[in-house]
């Protein structure tokens, strides 16, 4: 999962990084507020890049004395703020230049170089959107994509492809704006495209902050690892009741888990000991990702 990651991140970061220079390159010569926002835009979804593996690097960082769980974390802050960086700097600055070209309009001139530097662009993003759309449908298997992304918990991925669809929306959105204000001749058609954009790239980055904000404060796992491990803990011969099955993601593939189980009155010490020990080896082997178990005993009477 990490390792498709990583991939999705690489390709979208190559892609920006050429898009935001050709984009910027265009702007300068035809003075296009639309190329101008698109060019903010590469270059924001190049920053959130290098973000998120700054963040995949940092959640690899093993447990320590402060941090007992790990920092697997990490990542769920860092793509936290960069649903913050895509609203604050993006779509803040997309729609403070299209309400400025609005204001004070300025005719495209050169818009041939704007159809080539947005056709380029079309190809570079579409080659990166392919790779995230690619990685996640690995990734969400037979979920659909609503609740793939709900239930998700790996946010580096749906954070690149939400990214990358934005921009693909951004793209078009710029070639109509340029498209309108050439065949009218109204310059401002140019100004409505970039607050359009800012405004795309604005819900982008509200949706991502919900979705990300659970995974920052402590969700729990899916509900069908939650009921997997109620079953194999029911199933151990010296349970009578299982009380509670709590979860948490410290990380997209580190689940931390505390179980409060009622054993029959008739299980000695012993016992109790190696239907512990049987409850972690079954939860581990079928779930993997569940990293700590804490398993507790409830006092018998309660």
């Amino acid at each position: 999962m990490a390792s498709g990651s990583k991939k999705a991140i690489y390709a979208a970061l190559v892609g920006n990084g050429l898009i935001a220079i050709t984009k910027f390159f265009a702007a300068g010569i035809t003075g296009s507020s639309a190329m101008a926002s698109e060019g903010i835009h590469s270059m924001v979804d190049t920053g959130n890049q290098v973000l998120l593996l700054h963040g995949l690097r940092r959640a690899k960082r093993p447990a320590d004395r402060r941090f007992p769980f790990g920092h697997g974390k990490e990542i769920y802050f860092w793509s936290f703020i960069v649903a913050i960086l895509i609203f604050a700097v993006g779509s803040g600055i997309s729609i403070y230049e299209g309400i400025r070209h609005i204001v004070h309009p300025v005719p495209v001139t050169n818009p041939l170089l704007n159809y080539i530097v947005l056709g380029l662009a079309m190809v570079f993003e579409g080659f990166a959107w392919t790779y995230a759309l690619i990685a996640f449908r690995r990734q969400k298997g037979s979920l659909g994509y609503l609740e793939a992304v709900q239930r998700g918990k790996d946010p580096t991925l749906f954070v690149v492809l939400f990214e990358d669809s934005a921009a693909m929306l951004g793209l078009i959105v710029a070639a109509a704006g340029i498209g309108l204000g050439q065949a009218t001749g109204n310059p401002y058609f140019d100004g409505a495209a970039s607050v359009v954009i800012g405004l795309i790239l604005g819900a982008t980055a509200i949706w991502l902050a919900y979705e990300t904000k659970g995974l920052l404060i402590g969700e729990s796992a899916n509900k069908a690892v939650v009921d997997g491990i109620r079953a194999l803990a029911v199933a151990e011969r010296e349970v009578e009741q299982v009380k509670e099955v709590l979860t948490m993601h410290m990380g997209p593939d580190f689940i931390l888990l505390n179980i409060s189980v009622k054993f029959r009155d008739s299980a000695v010490a012993a016992d109790i000991e190696i239907a512990v020990r049987r409850m972690e080896h079954a939860i581990k082997l079928s779930y993997p990702e569940v990293k700590r178990i804490f398993i507790e005993a409830e006092a018998r009477g309660a």
